[in-house]
């Protein structure tokens, strides 16, 4: 097999409809969209779902419950086990845990308790838990918040 003799494989590459370029090609006139109507003008196009033939929309059917806390902080958390893996670093801060993968680089850190530290380490981190604080100092090290 040479490259000249690849081809795609039956059916999978399909040709664009092309609208509007007189009676003789099958698609004039109208350009396949009917006459007349809202779906035969220009932007007549409306979101999904507006339209279910004199049944109540979707979005009005379903109950609506709850509310969105605009004020909510997203933190991305990090555990204490993947800090303890990073053996030749000894102080972890924002540009660390991007350097490393274990958030973006803008994201807010919070530290969580799960697994153990084995050596004595500096984090600074936007939020800590509890049992995260404590495992940090118990192995002599300083949590700091930002």
């Amino acid at each position: 097999m040479r490259l000249h003799d690849l081809k795609p494989a039956a059916g999978s590459n399909k040709r664009r409809k092309i609208v509007g370029r007189g009676v003789g090609s099958g698609h004039g006139k109208t350009s396949t969209r009917g006459h007349k109507g809202q779906r035969a003008r220009s932007g007549g196009k409306k979101g999904l779902g507006l339209f279910e033939g004199g049944q109540q929309p979707l979005y009005r059917r379903l109950p609506k419950r709850g509310f969105t806390n605009i004020h909510r902080e997203e933190f991305t958390p990090v555990n204490l086990a993947k800090l303890d893996k990073l053996a030749e670093v000894k102080e972890f801060g924002p540009a660390v845990f991007a350097q490393y993968g274990l958030a973006g680089k803008n994201d807010k850190v919070k530290i969580l308790g799960t697994g153990d530290l084995t050596r004595a380490i500096t984090v600074s981190a936007h939020s800590f838990s509890a049992s995260a604080r404590q495992k940090i100092e118990a192995a002599g090290g300083k949590a700091v918040g930002i």
